[in-house]
């Protein structure tokens, strides 16, 4: 059951019977993710899933962002603390996997920036809405590490490895509008139209055959399953990338908001 009292960071709403809507709530960091945070938006997908009174799933971020991924102090704690980064490479496992496994079909609304884990969640729904001002990028290679979360998994079959390969080796950002040409989301809509339209189409879901949807998105997400060899070579490059000089050098930079000078 999911239940407020466990969770700091996620905002829990029921706008529908049989909605849930989970709402990243760190808004003065743009709902960048501490390590509770992280945490928290990593096995909530377990509470939802044995949650009987759930049949759709809506994730937002609150404010001006979806999620602006990792906060620095949690990817400095990753770089200095082995102990910490193989906590974080475990969730970060667990988040895409427990996101694949969640039997309730998710929709996501994108508001604003969403990076990193915040990005994983909002692509890895079952319906992805973008508003036309969001701001999608992976973020991992310049920061100086393997691009590892979701995107070996999910961007590929979305956008083609072309546009993949484009966006995670540049880092070029897209926003909405963009984002749905090149089929990595499901929709683009006005910005103040993203929340009413997201809700619609959980309460479409919501008001569905549960186990119609549900066997439907356990036979889709077979796609997403086959990618789970890959998806663990990249975690494993990516937090290898985390014991390098690169990592530190990529924080500093984004702290001191400059582009990274990569010497190795």
């Amino acid at each position: 059951m999911v239940e407020q009292e466990r969770y700091r960071h996620l905002r829990f709403e029921r706008p529908h019977p049989g909605v849930l809507e989970i709402v990243i709530s760190r808004p003065e960091r743009l709902n960048a993710l501490d390590l509770e945070g992280h945490r928290e938006i990593t096995y909530v997908w377990e509470d939802v899933a044995h949650d009987d009174t759930v049949r759709a799933v809506l994730v937002t971020g609150e404010g001006r962002a979806f999620s602006a991924g990792g906060d620095f102090t949690m990817v400095e704690a990753i770089i200095d603390d082995p102990e910490v980064g193989r906590r974080a490479l475990r969730e970060a496992g667990d988040l895409v996997r427990n996101l694949i496994e969640c039997p309730q079909p998710i929709v996501s609304a994108i508001n604003g920036p969403a990076v990193g884990a915040g990005l994983a969640v909002a692509l890895l729904a079952d319906i992805s809405i973008a508003a036309r001002s969001a701001r999608i990028v992976d973020g991992h290679t310049t920061l100086g590490v393997a691009a590892g979360d979701h995107s070996v998994v999910v961007w590929p079959l979305l956008c083609g490895v072309a546009k993949a390969k484009l966006h995670l080796l540049t880092n070029r950002p897209l926003d909405g509008e963009e984002a749905e040409r090149i089929g990595l989301v499901s929709m683009v809509v006005d910005d103040d139209q993203l929340m009413t339209t997201a809700r619609e189409i959980a309460f479409q879901l919501a008001d569905g055959n549960p186990s119609a949807l549900q066997w439907t998105k356990r036979t889709l997400n077979h796609w997403l399953r086959m990618a789970f060899p890959a998806f663990d070579a990249s975690l494993a490059y990516e937090f290898l990338g985390f014991r390098t000089p690169e990592a530190r050098e990529g924080l500093a930079a984004a702290r001191e908001k400059r582009r990274p000078r990569f010497d190795g």
